[in-house]
């Protein structure tokens, strides 16, 4: 390959023949000396101007090498510092495993002075004999394999811990024969013990939800098993309390209605557990027929007005049309109301309970029940709608019931395309306010 610095040489080379000829010629020839001394003269001038042209364009060449060579010891020097101070430890070692380089993150990583790393075999920090029986077999086999990516191993640096490493190792070559090794490598001791915990979350997970299947299924079976001997408990109950009336004893009256009452009771129970597990699962449907939504709340405060007289409650309609008809189930929208009337009822000392409706603009319809009862604080305002939450367990559990009846509300009220809220101060009373579709599409 001919170089600028040869050419340059051989052009040197030729000036000097050329000046050896003419002065060979000039001595040869006395009489042409004058001629020849400036034909001479001029020759060399040309020369030299050559010279000067040549030397410039060196100059320009070196100049424009030394950039280049600048440029090369920069990017250099850049990838030397991706290495030195990369966050993975990197190491490169030769065909057989020995280090021949390492990076800071290697050192800190096998605690290890990088003086004392250089040239020891990377074997030497594989922890346990079959670990290095598994090192052994990869490293022979990589010059013909060329690359093992996440290869996990057990290390262990000098005086410390054994660590969980994944490892990448792929192979230099040059001229198609194998040179070196490099190694990136990871410590996952962390990512390890988080993938352990989440699995064992995923596994919890996994029980809860088989769980939560058999709850509601063994909910859904016990229902329907209690609901038969249930109903023909009130049904008996019913017949023989008509038959006392006609003895006419009111302490015998007194406790059929009590057996009565309560049957109701037990009754209204197993159908709340009955209708959340087909909530739960799905498997609910709402059948809309039109109707009038007054007569509903008329009929429904009607039957609960028994429970209030109980307590002493005011028991009021607010309604200003006489007249709102909507497209929906009204079994499920009596439901909803009854709950929650019976859940004021229930939380409520004294004062009065007042169910409203009212019509909407984009044709939707309002429903609120609204108590002078306990309140509810902020914190758990929320909370209510959750199955089997309830607020107050003492007195909970002196007015029983299943916690259930505001989940079954709320999910009725989204499966009617609805929303339900509530506004509630403690000691000043609460309000929950259905919004509905004047027609319900299903």
């Amino acid at each position: 390959m001919v170089t600028d610095y040869d050419f340059f040489s051989e052009y040197i080379q030729n000036l000097q023949q050329r000046v050896h000829v003419l002065f060979e010629t000039a001595i040869s020839c006395p009489t042409a000396q004058s001629d020849l001394t400036i034909t001479c003269l001029e020759e060399l001038r040309v020369a030299l101007e050559e010279l000067q042209v040549a030397e410039e364009e060196l100059q320009q060449q070196n100049e424009a090498l030394l950039v280049v060579q600048t440029e090369i010891e920069i990017e250099r020097q850049r990838y030397q510092d991706l290495f030195e101070f990369a966050p993975d430890a990197y190491i490169v070692t030769d065909i057989y495993g020995s280090v021949r380089e390492a990076n800071r993150a290697a050192t800190a990583l096998l605690n290890i002075n990088h003086r004392y790393l250089i040239n020891k075999p990377l074997i030497n920090f594989i922890s346990g004999d079959n670990q290095r029986q598994s090192f052994r077999s990869i490293l022979s086999q990589l010059p013909t394999i060329h690359r093992v990516q996440e290869w996990e191993l057990l290390l262990c640096g000098r005086k410390g811990e054994p660590f969980d490493a994944a490892i990448t190792v792929e192979t230099v070559y040059k001229g198609g024969k194998a040179v070196s090794l490099r190694w990136l490598i990871r410590n996952i001791t962390e990512r390890k013990r988080t993938e352990a915990e989440l699995q064992s979350i995923h596994l919890q997970n996994v029980q809860l939800i088989e769980a939560d299947r058999l709850k509601d299924h063994f909910m859904a079976t016990i229902s329907h098993e209690l609901r038969t001997p249930m109903t023909a408990i009130l049904g008996f109950s019913q017949l023989l309390q008509k038959r006392i009336r006609r003895i006419d004893d009111p302490s015998l009256d007194d406790l059929i209605e009590r057996v009565v009452r309560n049957s109701n009771h037990l009754l209204r129970l197993i159908e709340e557990l009955l209708d959340f597990s087909k909530l739960k699962s799905r498997k609910l449907e709402i059948h809309p027929i039109e109707f009038n939504l007054n007569q509903v709340a008329i009929d429904t405060v009607e039957e609960l007005q028994s429970l209030s007289d109980q307590k002493g409650l005011t028991l009021r309609i607010d309604c200003v049309n006489p007249k709102i008809l909507i497209m929906n189930d009204p079994f499920r929208v009596r439901q909803i109301i009854i709950n929650l009337l019976s859940n004021a009822i229930k939380f409520t000392e004294a004062g009065q309970i007042t169910l409203g409706f009212w019509e909407l603009p984009e044709g939707r319809v309002v429903i609120t029940v609204q108590d002078t009862g306990i309140g509810i604080e902020i914190e758990d305002q929320e909370k209510i709608f959750q199955e089997f939450w309830q607020i107050h367990q003492s007195s909970t559990r002196k007015n029983q019931g299943t916690g259930l009846g505001l989940a079954i509300v709320r999910a009725l009220v989204e499966l009617m395309q609805g929303s339900i809220s509530v506004n509630s101060q403690v000691g000043q009373g609460t309000t929950f306010r259905v919004e509905l579709p004047r027609i319900v599409k299903v």
